[in-house]
């Protein structure tokens, strides 16, 4: 398009004395125009970098095109404003990546209409004393900066739209104040708004910010914003960061759809968020790190996480308030973490989480009044030493596990109740403490208040009810219970040797205390109430089909057999030579050991806890079982039974129900011999949050505190086993050696067949035993083999296929009932 004439319109005094003027060039029209005139641009392209150092008007022709009036000159700037200048309906381009196609450097101009279609270091520059009120433009610059707000600059900046950006579509900087209203940004490279450096500070209302390359918005180095009614979405960073001193202000904002962390703080920086939701994120919704760090939420909600993570992160010393908020949909909702860091939760819902409600460990507070936790996994899981806080006024309902103490954790629970957990209400373990002070647990599927590993928990007035299990059940001395009261119809279990307080006992009429398994009298305050007879009988059901799982109601444990006996059945077992070495190594240790004690004399330690490593069917399980026997018969073990378990047996599918497990397959183990079968499976090499590895840690702590009541084999492959041995550093150090159970050669696995033929009455022809030996030299032993189980297989198979041979004879002798041919092998061999 070809330049166009120019029109100067010279204001005069009075509507009679003005003048009209035209130039051939928008400079000639500048240069001959004063304070007042206007402008009147006609439509074409215009090559020449204007500058309005006067208050003038510079327009586009009405109801023109748009794109009708271009400044395009070749390099340097399109445009610069030093005054109080009136801009409007003109497309301004550049292409000097090291200047901005509009530069507003003074003056309060009002720029209105425009289009900025460039590829300059910015679209539109604000800088110096400038505080303009740009309407209705648009920006799209692909190469850089969308709008850059520098320099103590300001302005308002109302219905904008920055299309692309190669960079921040909106950066504030050293000092600027800008005000956006209803304004847009998307499809930026780098940050949709950034604010950035001591001084710098943006207002922001009703405007949106999403499809971004990087994080929605991002304030950083003391800069402060405030968001009212905005939205941030669609980003591919965080949607929104702060970093070093940052503040930041949301109020009724909604971020959503962010693959990353929807919001992010650290280093000192503060986050006040009201009436805001945090919705659909990759990983958590509110992330804060870092001492000094604070975040406080009022009226919010976060939901729907699309990732794995816990909502709210809390780490590094930092701290949170959230006040009338609401949590839900979400795999855990807040995880507190490390010494100084802190959660103050107020009024709140945490619903329809997948994992934990509330996890602290590492040293972390949480302090939660008057909240709700629904539909959870675990309420409140206090996790190891210097982790507590208070939690008062509390309900938890429909959960798996209430409240969770483990290793050394010592929170105050104080008048809060569970409702219908599937394992427990509270669970106390691993040198756990706590103080629960008017809890109350009601309809618990197990038990209501479980305290094991004689952990010093205090109890004062709580109280439960309709608890299958029993209302409280305490393993071994520890506990301290004050006026404690159990109406279960259930039979309460003795608290064994804990300590009970005088107080404990309640102002009913004096009842002779009932007997405990264990001879220590039930206080009446921890006696159940009568149930009907037929309530009685059915819960006494419920307890008899409980009793495999619960020591104390097991079978008496058999004689033993002599240990020589046992070690004669091991003897005859096929191969294992070394295997065999090992074990009577280990036997004779212990033997040993015995006589030096009773002879007055030190003994040496035996760590009895061993590692199998080798193929499927080497034998590991008949020698574990034949293990348990010997130790029975030397007086190690109690009973000298095998209880068999693998990762299913010990995994829940959410946190806190993973020790639960592990500590009641180990409790079926007492006495005997725990051996867990594929045991590499419990530290998968991509476990990342895979909870196999907190049956590892149960596992490593038991170990440790029964070590003369339970003996562990684990078991797997050579090579899988390496990573279970070094997923935890005391793994390794519980378990005495490690025994290698090779492959059966080709002999050793006809002899199993000789062996399982004989004990069924069979024989094998001469042809046969070499087919056999044939057959088991060319099979493939790939990692899929056997061993002694296909040894079996193929003895099944033949004994099979010798029936389908046998059954068409009349009369058979008894030499055709039992001998086995070369033509019974599987047609396969």
């Amino acid at each position: 398009m070809a330049q166009g004439s120019v029109q100067v319109t010279h204001a005069g005094t009075s509507r009679w004395r003005r003048r009209t003027g035209e130039y051939g060039s928008l400079t000639a029209a500048l240069e001959a125009a004063t304070d007042g005139d206007v402008i009147t641009v006609a439509p074409g392209t215009y090559r020449e970098n204007l500058v309005l150092d006067r208050t003038v008007t510079l327009r586009g022709p009405e109801r023109a095109a748009a794109g009708s009036v271009r400044i395009a000159p070749a390099e340097g700037v399109a445009l610069t404003v030093r005054s109080s200048a009136v801009v409007q309906h003109l497309q301004i381009e550049a292409q000097d990546a090291a200047s901005p196609a509009l530069l507003v450097e003074d003056g309060a101009a009002e720029l209105s209409g425009l289009r900025v279609m460039t590829r300059s270091a910015s679209g539109i520059e604000v800088r110096g004393g400038a505080r303009p009120t740009v309407r209705r433009c648009t920006v799209d610059n692909p190469a850089g900066t969308g709008i850059t707000v520098t320099g103590g600059a300001g302005g308002v900046y109302e219905e904008c739209e920055v299309v692309s950006a190669g960079q921040s579509g909106v950066s504030v900087r050293d000092g600027a104040h800008p005000r956006l209203e209803r304004c847009s940004v998307h499809h930026a490279t780098g940050a949709g708004l950034s604010l950035h450096g001591e001084g710098s500070a943006a207002e922001a209302v009703g405007c949106e910010v999403y499809e971004i390359k990087g994080s929605g918005v991002q304030v950083v180095a003391r800069a402060t914003g405030h968001l009212t009614d905005c939205r941030v979405h669609r980003t591919s960073a965080d949607g929104v960061t702060l970093d070093t001193d940052a503040v930041l202000t949301l109020a009724d904002c909604d971020i959503h759809d962010i693959p990353e962390n929807a919001l992010d703080l650290r280093s000192r920086s503060v986050l006040t968020l009201t009436r805001s939701t945090v919705r659909r994120f990759g990983r958590n919704g509110l992330s804060v790190w870092d001492p000094g760090t604070r975040a406080d939420a009022n009226s919010c909600e976060i939901h729907e996480s699309t990732g794995d993570y816990p909502a709210v992160w809390i780490s590094d010393g930092a701290s949170v308030v959230l006040d009338s908020c609401r949590v839900h949909t979400v795999p855990d909702a807040l995880f507190i973490l490390d010494r100084g860091s802190r959660a103050d939760v107020i009024d709140s819902d945490l619903a329809q989480v997948r994992g934990t409600a509330v996890s602290v460990s590492d040293g972390a507070t949480v302090q939660l009044d008057d909240c709700r936790i629904r539909e959870a996994a675990t309420g409140a899981w206090f996790r190891d030493h210097g982790s507590g806080g208070t939690l008062a006024n509390c309900t938890v309902d429909g959960v798996a596990t209430g409240f969770i103490v483990t290793k050394g954790a010592d929170p105050a629970i104080d008048r809060c109740t569970v409702t219908s957990p599937a394992d427990a209400g509270f669970y106390v373990s691993a040198e756990g403490r706590g103080t629960f002070h008017g809890c109350r647990v009601s309809g618990s599927q197990g038990y209501g208040f479980h305290i094991i590993d004689g952990c010093r928990t205090t109890l004062r007035r709580c109280r439960t009810e309709r608890c299958a299990r029993g209302g409280f059940e305490f393993a071994e001395k520890g506990p301290v219970v004050e006026d404690c009261r159990s109406d279960d119809s259930a039979a309460v279990a003795a608290p064994g040797d804990a300590e009970v307080s005088p107080s404990a006992v309640s102002a009913q009429p004096a009842a002779p205390p009932a007997p405990a398994a264990g001879g220590v009298a039930v206080p009446p305050a921890l006696m159940p109430a009568k149930a009907p007879a037929g309530q009685r009988s059915a819960k006494a059901a419920d307890k008899a089909s409980a009793g495999a799982a619960d020591p104390a109601q097991q079978t008496p444990s058999v004689p033993a057999r002599p240990a020589q006996e046992v070690l004669g059945e091991l003897d005859t077992l096929v191969g294992l030579e070394s295997v065999k070495r090992e074990v009577r190594a280990l036997t004779d240790m212990i033997e040993v050991g015995r006589r030096r004690q009773q002879a007055g004399l030190k003994a040496a330690s035996v760590r009895r806890h061993l590692v199998f490593t080798g193929s499927p069917g080497t034998g590991k399980t008949t020698v574990a079982r034949l293990y348990g026997e010997i130790l029975h018969a030397l007086g190690v073990l109690e009973r000298g039974h095998l209880v068999e378990v693998s990762r299913v047996d010990l995994v829940g599918e959410h946190i806190g129900s993973t020790a639960i497990r592990t500590q009641e397959a180990f409790d079926r183990a007492r006495g005997g011999v725990l051996f867990i079968d594929e045991a590499y499976a419990l530290s998968p090499e991509d476990g990342g949050r895979d909870f196999g590895r907190e049956a590892i840690d149960t596992l490593v702590k038991l170990m440790e505190d029964h070590r003369e009541e339970v003996v562990v084999i684990a078991a797997g492959y050579t090579t899988e086993m390496q990573r279970f041995l070094a997923v935890n550093p005391g793994v390794a150090s519980r378990f005495s050696r490690t025994i290698t159970f090779g492959d059966y050669t080709p002999e050793e696995l006809l002899r199993i067949v000789e062996q399982q033929a004989e004990e069924h009455e069979y024989h094998l022809g001469d042809a046969a035993t070499e087919a056999l030996l044939k057959h088991f030299t060319v099979l493939p032993k790939g990692p899929s083999f056997g061993n002694g189980r296909t040894a079996r297989q193929t003895f099944e198979s033949m004994v099979e296929r010798h029936a389908g041979r046998v059954a068409q004879l009349s009369d058979p002798s008894t030499e055709d009932l039992t001998l086995l041919y070369a033509d019974d092998l599987p047609e396969s061999a």
